[in-house]
């Protein structure tokens, strides 16, 4: 890959997703734009920027796009963020809310699924009484790809062995050929939806709980900002909390949240 095509893929990936491409990334561009052009029997990574500056906007800039996002994701990833969800955070909101009965949950990077299934296998687990609440559970992705992947909910043998106890895999999942399919009280319970959170939200409400780890990383300074600030405006400010990736601390970018530690992991509320 030329650096002429080079900075143009990585000007329109930045366009269409604030991620940022800069240098140093030349090999991971290469290597996910070569995976892209077997995948559409093009015959070169030139030929691909050819349709790309024909039709900037058409179906193929989002495939680029869509591969270059990093989808990286497992069942109960870093663990400690669930522990302190079934210790602390799910309790205290089911206190706060007893009296409503409803709860708002929502993965704000989906990827393929595991993340958003993590949590509510732990609300099957350990707070069945829950399902018996009005319970709205969103999950998000930009890539329509790991989405459709998440509805799907089949996962092969090394998916399944990266962070889930056998005793959940046995209870909430059914062998399926090669793999294993979550059963469908557990995936038909979360509304997989595509959302781009550079672009305009779509109306979505409050949430007592949101996810949105290891996401953060990848934007520049200003992106983040303005993601946090719709954040907050979409947390609810009496029981909601936010979790960021471990080594996403916001409290050096932005004074909207206050930081909440449970044993060995942290989780962020509304600043007063």
């Amino acid at each position: 890959m030329n650096d002429f095509d080079y900075k143009y893929i990585c000007d329109m990936v930045r366009n269409e997703s604030a991620i940022v491409l800069g240098e140093g990334k030349e090999y991971l561009v290469q290597a996910r734009m070569q995976a892209l052009v077997s995948r559409e029997k093009l015959g070169s990574i030139d030929d691909l920027v050819s349709g790309l500056r024909k039709d900037p906007s058409g179906a193929l800039s989002r495939k680029v796009v869509h591969a270059m996002t990093t989808n990286e994701t497992s069942f109960f990833r870093d663990s400690h963020p669930f522990e302190s969800l079934r210790k602390h955070v799910i309790p205290e909101i089911m206190d706060r809310k007893s009296g409503q009965r409803k709860i708002n949950i929502w993965c704000a990077a989906a990827s393929t699924g595991q993340e958003p299934f993590s949590i509510m296998m732990i609300i099957h687990e350990y707070f069945p009484e829950l399902l018996n609440w009005d319970l709205y559970f969103l999950a998000t992705d930009l890539s329509t790809d790991v989405l459709d992947r998440a509805r799907d909910g089949l996962y092969n043998q090394f998916e399944v062995n990266r962070g889930l106890p056998a005793s959940m895999l046995v209870k909430y999942f059914s062998k399926d050929g090669n793999g294993w399919r979550i059963n469908s009280d557990i995936r038909d319970r979360i509304d997989f939806r595509e959302m781009n959170l550079v672009q305009r939200w779509p109306a979505i409400p409050r949430f007592d709980l949101i996810f949105i780890r290891n996401v953060l990383i990848y934007f520049d300074m200003e992106t983040k900002l303005g993601i946090l600030r719709k954040i907050k405006s979409h947390l609810d400010p009496a029981t909601g909390y936010v979790a960021f990736g471990a080594a996403e601390s916001v409290l050096n970018v932005t004074d909207h949240f206050s930081r909440v530690t449970f044993d060995r992991s942290t989780y962020y509320r509304n600043a007063a």
